[in-house]
């Protein structure tokens, strides 16, 4: 059945299903009982119960341990880290136990966990709340990273992370909670499989998360200049579609990598070295100046890749 939901609601909906699939699929976290912060667990508690949905103090390390102690002993959890920003305050458990497990022990102990940690830019919120980390994590072996830019995958996606046997952190966006789009339930969004969200031959675009809605509309404004491109949502980081983004790149000669995160050491640069490896193509980076993001508007805007800086970027690369 196809409806209309918010990408928070989206999310909502895949674990409460989940969780009636699943007797092992627990929530725990700070505020959860109370819905979360982004209402992305409003009325578990009342269905499941506290036994499945559990608040805890406020002290991120614990929450992680905890997770994976539940995780090896068998239970699927959902470890809420409120924000990305806060999950540095766990990451030797994630790090050093969670991530580790499977190899040092030859996979006696599986970390069936999902640690939700929304990242991004957060709007008016300064330096310590709105930062897009996801590249540390790609560089960690052990873990899964997804990053989901529509209510349809962050449904899909958050029900395959759930079912999937290893750590999994999630990144979702921290403004694109309310943003709507269709969803089907009986659509599956793998891991590990990007999205191809317009066809064109003139240069590939990757791209993930809230940065898709800038580079969608780049590809607006450059398609009335004749300008056809192969916009691509990467959607999982690790593993990344290389099959789907090197075929792209192959048949264009042109990538361009944009993301929200800083541009020194991001994801991005994999991707486009990656690229130039195995294709010989063209590559260009787009991401953040490397500064922290400020709370003024004026500063914060200085951390934003816009629409403009695409577009800008995607002519000289075509040119």
């Amino acid at each position: 059945m196809k409806r209309e939901l918010s990408y928070s609601e989206a999310a909502l909906l895949a674990l409460q299903r989940e969780m009636e699939a699943d007797p092992r699929v627990v929530v725990l976290g700070e505020d959860v009982g109370r819905g979360g912060i982004f209402g992305q667990y409003k009325g578990l508690q009342q269905s499941f119960g506290p036994g499945r949905v559990i608040d805890t103090p406020i002290s991120e390390a614990a929450i992680m341990g905890a997770g994976v102690g539940m995780a090896l002993a068998g239970l699927r959890p959902v470890v809420e880290m409120r924000v990305v920003d806060f999950a540095l305050c766990g990451m030797d458990e994630l790090v050093n136990q969670a991530a580790k497990n499977r190899f040092m022990f030859g996979g006696q102990g599986r970390v069936p966990l999902v640690a939700r940690m929304p990242g991004g830019i957060w709007d008016a919120s300064a330096a310590q709340h709105s930062q897009s980390l996801e590249a540390w994590f790609a560089h960690l072996p052990g873990v899964v990273v997804v990053s989901p830019s529509t209510p349809q995958d962050n449904h899909g996606l958050l029900r395959s992370a759930l079912q999937c046997g290893d750590p999994v952190v999630y990144i979702e966006h921290k403004t694109l909670w309310g943003a709507r789009g269709e969803v089907d339930e009986s659509v599956a969004v793998p891991l590990g499989k990007a999205a191809r969200v317009r066809a064109g031959d003139a240069l590939t675009l990757v791209s993930w998360s809230r940065q898709m809605q800038a580079s969608a509309a780049a590809c607006d404004a450059l398609a009335a200049e004749g300008i056809a491109v192969d916009l691509i949502d990467l959607r999982t980081l690790w593993p990344w579609d290389r099959e789907t983004v090197l075929s792209s790149c192959a048949r264009t000669g042109r990538l361009l990598v944009v993301h929200e995160a800083v541009q020194a050491a991001g994801f991005g640069a994999e991707i486009a070295a990656s690229a130039a490896e195995a294709t010989g193509c063209r590559v260009a980076r787009l991401g953040a100046p490397r500064i922290p993001v400020g709370y003024a508007p004026v500063l914060e805007a200085q951390s934003r890749v816009g629409t403009e800086a695409i577009v800008a970027a995607a002519k000289r690369l075509a040119g």
